[in-house]
């Protein structure tokens, strides 16, 4: 498989940012429709996933910047809303490079996945001298 080039920013941009795939599936799936009003059923509809996990994935973007509540009366619900538009920019790019390079961005956000479960299981590792 040909290696694609990621730019610098966008490769940081994942690594830091993009948490996991159904994380980077949810936004990208809020970016496309930026007026609907989402609410957690109807993205785990969308993403056959457990109306918890759907909920959670919306905190969750809605914690990083990049989607914002709906005003008042229609509370509960989310929509599309980068909080500057450096970030749109980069969630822009994001889209475009997933667009064209869905394996490897999946392999890069799993790569950061991997690396953190090491991380996680070399802390709890005993050492030979204690």
């Amino acid at each position: 498989m040909e290696k694609v080039p990621f730019p610098e920013e966008l490769r940081r941009f994942v690594l830091t940012s993009i948490p996991s795939v159904p994380f980077l599936e949810a936004l990208l799936l809020l970016r496309a429709n930026p007026t609907q009003q989402w609410h957690g059923d109807t993205l785990a509809q969308r993403l056959y996933v457990r109306e918890r996990t759907a909920q959670a994935l919306l905190e969750d973007l809605c914690r990083a910047g990049m989607i914002a509540p709906c005003p008042a009366p229609d509370e509960g619900c989310y929509q599309y809303h980068p909080s500057s538009s450096m970030l749109r920019e980069r969630i822009d790019a994001l889209a475009d490079l997933y667009a064209r390079h869905l394996v490897e961005v999946t392999l890069l956000i799993h790569s950061s996945l991997d690396r953190k479960a090491q991380q996680f299981a070399d802390a709890f590792k005993l050492r030979k001298d204690s």
